[in-house]
């Protein structure tokens, strides 16, 4: 890790400190949200399987079909309500918030309220 950034290297200690104490079941699966500069990615997944079984991001064909346009900060929204209907429609109801290292505020807290609006739990 010697070329790896103080910021990223930050980011990984608060994922390991987070993810120690997070985990995602059947009843409960784990929302993990990762972001870049340019796109955001969130995915619910059950740990005791280790499968994902609902993903949305800004790359999805449905998402840009929508043409959803502003700050990233509303494009974060609006993957969080994607995310929200399509865990609805699978069935899943009630999650658990991973924000993978990042800190809540900005995009990660406008994704967990768009998913909040589709109707999860968290």
């Amino acid at each position: 890790m010697a070329n790896t950034s103080q910021r990223l290297v930050a980011r990984l200690k608060r994922k390991k400190r987070i993810r120690k104490n997070i985990f995602g079941n059947p009843d409960r699966p784990r929302l993990s949200v990762f972001r870049s500069s340019k796109h955001i990615y969130a995915q619910i997944i059950d740990d005791t399987k280790e499968t994902t079984l609902v993903s949305a991001s800004t790359l999805d064909k449905e998402f840009k079909d929508t043409k959803v346009e502003g700050k990233k900060v509303d494009i974060a929204k609006a993957v969080g309500n994607l995310i929200g209907k399509r865990a609805l429609d699978n069935g899943i109801k009630n999650v658990v918030l991973d924000r993978n290292g990042f800190l809540y505020h900005g995009r990660i807290k406008s994704l967990s309220d768009g998913a909040r609006e589709a109707g999860l739990n968290f």
